[in-house]
């Protein structure tokens, strides 16, 4: 149903198109990306991703049929030495697609290169406490939270809350095994 290429210059100006806010940005992308988005801040982004050796896996998310862009994902801070890694930036971009399962196809896709592929050990991401959606869509996948980073980010004067989540490798092998 989905595909996850690795993200290009080719897909710069659709994600800056739906990064519509800078509130919606820091949800995107935390505090490394300054509103608007632009070409510059994804180059900055792009650079030294996607090779064997790097720390940051970058994609965009496509519709199989008939190969639509519809997203974004990342995989990032990943350690081999410690295995483990961050999955970040997750984005339905695409209003149509949205509340059809697209972020949970997309959290399986990333996993199954986390541990099948790159035989990590620990998965993990931050998600806003008020953003529903993605706690429960993460919680299919099999993400556990692990803590409440209370007043973490500072938005205008108010301050938003973020879950730790995260999933292990055994977890992940008893979900495979029971489908």
């Amino acid at each position: 149903m989905i595909e996850l290429k690795y993200f290009d210059r080719s897909a710069f100006q659709q994600l800056i198109q739906w990064i519509d806010s800078p509130e919606f940005l820091l949800q995107w992308g935390g505090p490394q990306f300054e509103f608007p988005l632009d070409e510059e801040q994804l180059e900055v982004y792009l650079k030294g991703a996607n090779t064997n050796e790097s720390d940051s896996l970058i994609y965009s998310v496509f519709l199989d049929e008939p190969g639509e862009l519809i997203g974004h994902i990342s995989l990032g801070k990943i350690d081999r030495n410690h295995k483990s890694a961050r999955v970040g930036k997750v984005l339905v971009g695409a209003e149509e697609v949205r509340g059809q399962g697209i972020g949970q196809k997309m959290i399986e896709e990333i996993l199954k290169i986390a541990f099948d592929e790159l035989d990590l050990h620990r998965v993990s991401l931050n998600v806003f406490d008020f953003n529903y959606a993605a706690i429960s869509c993460y919680e299919k996948s099999g993400f556990t939270k692990e803590g409440l980073l209370k007043d973490a980010r500072k938005v205008g004067h108010h301050y938003w809350s973020l879950w730790e989540m995260a999933i292990l490798e055994h977890e992940w092998a008893e979900r495979k095994s029971s489908r």
